[in-house]
């Protein structure tokens, strides 16, 4: 029975020191940590948000080997035919090379992607971020070296929106509205009423008069400005963090009042 249990233990030792001679031999790879309903997309928009001129989006990248006290460098790069979006238009070119610190399984790519194409507002752009290997860390697993960023600055119109004394609606009025408000949606119970009719009243109050509305709000950022020179009729209205994105605000020459020109060219009231 002794020398049984001494040949057990004699194979469970080979047996481990192999396990971690392979584990130990086995190179160290990454891929990216993305894990959500479309798997390897990361979705955003600017349209809740649009006095930000730009953002950064983080794309997790994840060791799979053994952690090390060294820094380990991996690198990506952008899959232009895969890819709608332009670099300096919409995003950042990507640095050449990224770190894995110390000691550390996970490291990230940082995407800053910009607000300052007027057509956002119309359609999605999106970037493909491939892996790529160095001497340091590899890629494996090709079925998770990619990840997509899909963004724009579009809104769409709520279901709640004809709830109330809003219509006709466009994606310059609802701007406006979010601004004004600070709100992102409204309810459609009829007990909010005298709330939602507040914001509302907000909304009308500083399209009678946004001049007045941005001399009281100043903390806000927001100017408005000739569009040319010594010409009254027209002005332009943006955030001095972002003023790539203008609205015109035009006077109605027939009754001397100004008006937010939305995207179809319409005046907003």
């Amino acid at each position: 029975m002794k020398i049984y249990i001494l040949i057990f233990a004699i194979i469970c030792l080979v047996s481990c020191k192999k396990a971690e001679e392979m584990r130990f031999d086995h190179s160290a790879n990454v891929y990216f940590d993305i894990y959500n309903g479309d798997k390897d997309s990361i979705v955003r928009t600017f349209a809740y948000n649009p006095t930000l001129a730009q953002d950064t989006v983080w794309l997790p990248v994840r060791l799979s080997g053994i952690r090390t006290d060294v820094e380990r460098k991996f690198s990506a790069l952008v899959d232009a035919d895969s890819s709608t979006a332009t670099p300096g238009i919409h995003y950042e070119a990507l640095k050449t090379q990224y770190s894995i610190l110390p000691n550390k399984g996970l490291g990230y790519i940082p995407v800053v992607i910009y607000n300052k194409d007027k057509e956002l507002e119309n359609r999605s752009v999106s970037i493909l971020v491939k892996l790529t290997g160095t001497p340091d860390l590899g890629i494996e697993n090709p079925y998770l070296i990619r990840a997509k960023v899909v963004f724009s600055s579009k809104l769409e119109k709520p279901n709640w929106w004809d709830t109330w004394p809003l219509p006709p609606y466009s994606r310059t009025k609802h701007e406006l509205f979010i601004l004004v408000t600070g709100q992102t949606s409204l309810t459609t119970d009829g007990l909010d009423a005298p709330k939602n009719l507040y914001y509302i009243g907000l909304l009308t109050t500083m399209l009678n008069n946004p001049f007045n509305w941005v001399s009281k709000n100043e903390a806000k950022g927001y100017v408005i400005e000739e569009v040319t020179a010594g010409n009254t009729d027209s002005y332009y209205f943006y955030n001095k963090s972002n003023p790539a994105k203008k609205t015109l605000l035009r006077k109605n020459m027939q009754n001397g009042k100004y008006y937010f020109i939305d995207e179809n060219g319409n005046e907003v009231i």
